[in-house]
Order: C-alpha cells, then structure tokens, then sequence
C-alpha cells in the first residue's frame, strides 16, 4: 500500500502508486508510531536527486525528516521546496543567481530563501497561498491553477498535471488572470533563468 508522501503542486501529501523523479522533505512530519501527523515542521523545504554518494535511508523512521516525492522539480517548486545546496549544488546555485537577478542585491543565503519562501508559501500553518496573474507574463515551469486542477506553462502551452505525468488536455485559458500555485518569489525567480528538470511526460506531451 503507498505511503501518503507523493506532493502535489499545491503541496498536499496524497498515496499513489506513481513514483517520483525527486524526493526532498519538510521537516520530521511522523509521530512516535510511524503516522503522518503534521503538514511541515521548520522552514527548510528541499527537493534532493534520489541518489547521491551512494547513500541510504530507510524510510518512514519517526524522529527523523520526512521523505517526500515530487514527479519533478517544477511540481516541488510549485509546492514550495527549493532545490537543495548539497546533493544539488549546481542547480541551487543557479536557483540562487536567478533568485538574486529578480530581487537585486546579492547572493541569499539558505536562510533568506527559506525565511521569503515559507512567508510566500502558506498563509497559516497548512494553508497554501496563492496569487493572480496574467496567464501570458508567466515563465516557463509555473504551475497554475484553472478549474481547480494544476496546470504547468511549459513552452507557450498549459500541460495538466497528474501524479503519473503531463498530459496534453484542451483548455480554456481564462481572459483575465488566472490563480498562480508556484510561490511568487519562485516565479520570479523562474523569470529570471532558472530552468527546472521536468518529468519527460513533459517533453512527450
């Protein structure tokens, strides 16, 4: 039976059979026996390659950070997770050199990043926040609400989002603005260059 730790984009734990190209974790989320038992726990929120340095983990250990999976980088940015400064070195460098072209100034540091993403995402504990913007101003590897399903903007194009992948499904992009799930410190900084590894379904799609 699949354990309830597959993020979706607006960074709710479902159970899925489908697996993920990412995995990362929010904090140590299980209680004394082994039961999901909060939504997160500290503001550090990483997405991390499933192999690195050949190291395991056993899953699942209460005490210990939770492991979630993403079904790609777009999908646990959107979530509200960054890329992380270890087992993603590069790319979180890249994130950051994005995240200071949008914002000016200099290099963040984790805690900066951690501290405007964690404001930007949630509006009280386990409650996600959103904002409205013109469809047509978003960068490539937003995730968008319409209908109320997830939706990336991926090469001009709105791809629907699924736990196994995308799918190329008709839809009436709204006139006005629509509702935006990635976090607006994210997006600016996707504007800003940064590229996010998408599922292949993506390519496919």
């Amino acid at each position: 039976m699949p354990r309830q730790n597959r993020v979706t984009p607006y960074g709710e734990l479902i159970a899925v059979p489908d697996r993920g190209t990412f995995w990362g974790n929010r904090g140590a989320l299980l209680d004394r026996e082994g039961r999901l038992a909060r939504y997160s726990r500290g503001q550090a929120w990483a997405i991390c390659v499933l192999s690195f340095k050949g190291r395991r983990r056993q899953q699942w250990r209460p005490g210990r950070l939770t492991e979630l999976y993403f079904l790609d980088e777009a999908t646990g940015l959107a979530a509200g997770h960054r890329p992380c400064g270890e087992c993603r070195y590069q790319d979180y460098q890249a994130f950051k050199r994005a995240w200071a072209g949008s914002a000016g100034g200099g290099l963040p540091g984790a805690p900066e990043i951690d501290a405007r993403l964690h404001a930007a995402r949630l509006a009280a504990p386990g409650v996600r926040r959103t904002y409205q913007a013109p469809l047509a101003g978003l960068p490539a590897g937003t995730m968008v609400d319409i209908g109320g399903a997830p939706w990336l903007v991926h090469d001009g194009r709105l791809l629907a989002w699924t736990p196994g992948g995308y799918q190329a499904r008709p839809v009436e992009a709204p006139d006005g603005p629509v509702t935006v799930i990635t976090p607006q410190p994210t997006v600016a900084a996707l504007a800003a260059g940064y590229r996010p590894v998408l599922h292949p379904s993506a390519l496919a799609a």
